[in-house]
């Protein structure tokens, strides 16, 4: 069809695409098309804004490295990330679900801990913290033999692959939930920090005049064959960000109780102030897909 005015591009382009094989690549690319040539003409898109915008998109593949990816850190900035993961989680965005974005900073990999085993893995001051986990199914049962991933930044707010002054691989491990399905392990206190802004996500977040800061959070995934792999964050009660994060990433679920301890500590090394961490996860069945890590 030779196209004689802006309206007909649309329907064009619909009958090109129509012809692809996947049923599934059908539906997301019409959609996909219809609601952005609609952007387009709500806003009246001008040539120089096509222009910043492909500028943009190429910046973001530009800031992509082994050690940042700029794709995840955008769309979580824009609450894509968040989004997604709650109308795939919580029986199909209908209930409250534990699930929680991945972030850009989960490594595959981590070194395998034994349960109560520290995750400190080169000097990191802070307030030792001392986490106690249960997972269970959607009945309540103990679910054992799940690994369970965890990985966190430091009371620095930096992630060791973000910071030379950390070991490879501090703050992150790799557990087995015994038969009461339960994980333990000790680390730090982990504090909030600002998203990386040197990339075009950060000119966006200048631009809208919003802080970078996400709220102090642990990291967990969970994985065990018949069950959908769960992905999801513990955020510090009480940080500032909790009602502001970045990424849009805190729900009710996911405030953890972090309680300051009392007396002696459960090791003998910690001295000075230390926190106590319990949190009971809930599995749903279903299939157990690892995602890709967003780093190297």
């Amino acid at each position: 069809m030779i196209i004689a005015r802006q309206q007909d591009v649309t329907d064009v382009v619909l009958a090109a695409m129509d012809r692809a094989p996947s049923e599934r690549l059908r539906t997301v690319m019409a959609s996909f098309v219809t609601h952005l040539h609609a952007f387009a003409r709500d806003v009246k898109l001008t040539e120089a804004e096509f222009e910043f915008a492909i500028d943009f998109l190429n910046r973001v593949g530009q800031a992509t490295n082994d050690s940042h990816n700029e794709g995840v850190l955008f769309s979580d900035a824009v609450g894509l990330s968040t989004l997604v993961c709650l109308l795939n989680n919580g029986q199909d965005g209908a209930t409250e679900t534990a699930a929680a974005l991945l972030g850009p900073f989960w490594r595959a990999n981590a070194p395998p801990t034994a349960n109560g085993g520290s995750i400190v893995r080169s000097p990191t001051p802070g307030p030792a913290l001392f986490f106690e986990g249960r997972i269970r199914d959607a009945q309540g049962t103990p679910v054992p033999g799940v690994r369970v991933d965890v990985w966190q930044a430091s009371p620095a707010g930096m992630y060791e692959n973000q910071d030379a002054d950390q070991a490879d691989m501090n703050l992150r491990g790799v557990f087995d939930t015994d038969a009461e399905g339960r994980f333990a392990f000790r680390s730090v206190k982990p504090a909030g920090y600002p998203v990386p802004t040197h990339g075009p996500t950060g000119d966006l977040l200048r631009a809208q005049l919003r802080h970078p800061y996400r709220p102090a959070h642990l990291h967990v995934l969970a994985y065990k064959p018949g069950f959908k792999t769960l992905i999801t964050q513990i955020f510090v009660d009480d940080d500032e960000h909790l009602e502001s994060d970045v990424v849009f990433g805190v729900t009710r679920a996911l405030i953890g109780d972090f309680r300051k301890g009392e007396g002696a500590s459960p090791a003998v090394d910690v001295t000075g102030e230390w926190y106590n961490l319990a949190y009971t996860f809930t599995m749903e069945p279903g299939e157990a897909v690892l995602p890709r890590p967003p780093i190297k």
